[in-house]
């Protein structure tokens, strides 16, 4: 899921559940600037861990132990069905969490692996594991190099998880691609890549247009050093199709979840008074192609 923000520059996780992670880190401001594989791993491994608590405080309560909400809509894999029937399939989860839509899975039939990149986030799946008696496996790595056998799985999906925060997309879905099976699907949501334009602001201040949507340089928070303390990276929609297409994967369809009526609740720069008026969510329902050829 997503993290929590207000700052005026961009997606980014400031707000109430990131003033731990910014003291523990020494984070001291933002800025627009390029940002390496290595160094988005780095400091988003640390960030994730610095902010597992806080986030848990603040959102636990809205991801629960075992359910699957693919947003902040609230759009939930029970009612949307977008990975189709799971009972007796092999599913990777990219960017697990807590692994609350793992153990869901994993509830309905499937054979689930959560995979994360922060040990801190892992700890709080392995503690709720433990008190659901769900025991999903749970593996700490970057979605760039997934460490499991070429064909391992049925479905991959992702809820937030992963994507935004990697520099080498291309590697992520040659990954996915390379570890599903032939006509396997691959299911991922993210922050819709228009609201990149505006200030990350769940009020009016959030209506107003202050950035380019073509500008892909990544949004990194930094400490007195100038060291990347969070990374997340900007794609448009043809971005993420280009991607797919060159990993041998094919766009099946794209959900741009509505603001559900009744839903006042804020989370971060999503809010009822955006909702109303332009997608906060883009969700990439995927398939790998039927036959056993991909892109070498």
């Amino acid at each position: 899921m997503p993290p929590t923000g207000d700052a005026d520059t961009g997606p980014d996780p400031a707000g109430t559940s990131a003033r731990t992670a910014e003291r523990l880190l020494g984070t001291v401001g933002s800025e627009r600037r390029p940002a390496t594989s290595a160094e988005s791993v780095a400091a988003n491994s640390s960030w994730w861990d610095a902010d597992a608590d806080d986030y848990h405080v603040e959102h636990g309560e809205f991801l629960g132990v075992a359910d699957f909400v693919w947003c902040p809509e609230r759009l939930r894999e029970a009612d949307a069905g977008l990975l189709g029937d799971v009972a007796g399939r092999d599913v990777l989860e990219v960017g697990c969490g807590s692994a609350p839509c793992a153990r869901w899975l994993s509830a309905q039939g499937a054979r689930v692996v959560g995979l994360d990149l922060s040990a801190g986030m892992l700890r709080y799946a392995a503690a709720a594991n433990e008190a659901t008696g769900i025991d999903v496996p749970l593996v700490r790595a970057n979605a760039e190099r997934l460490p499991f056998a070429t064909g391992s799985f049925a479905i991959a999906c992702s809820a937030f998880g992963a994507v935004p925060f990697v520099a080498d997309l291309d590697a992520v879905f040659r990954e996915v691609a390379r570890v599903l099976r032939p006509g396997g699907a691959w299911v991922f949501a993210v922050t819709h890549p228009m609201r990149w334009i505006f200030p990350d602001d769940p009020g009016p201040n959030g209506l107003r247009v202050t950035g380019s949507y073509f500008d892909r340089t990544p949004y990194v928070e930094v400490d007195a050093g100038g060291n990347a303390t969070y990374v997340e990276h900007h794609r448009t929609l043809g971005d993420f199709v280009r991607a797919l297409t060159g990993a041998g994967l094919t766009l099946v369809d794209l959900v741009e979840p509505t603001w559900p009526d009744g839903l006042t609740e804020e989370w971060g720069q999503w809010s009822p008074m955006r909702g109303a008026l332009f997608p906060g969510t883009a969700i990439f329902r995927c398939r790998r192609a039927a036959s056993d050829q991909s892109p070498s």
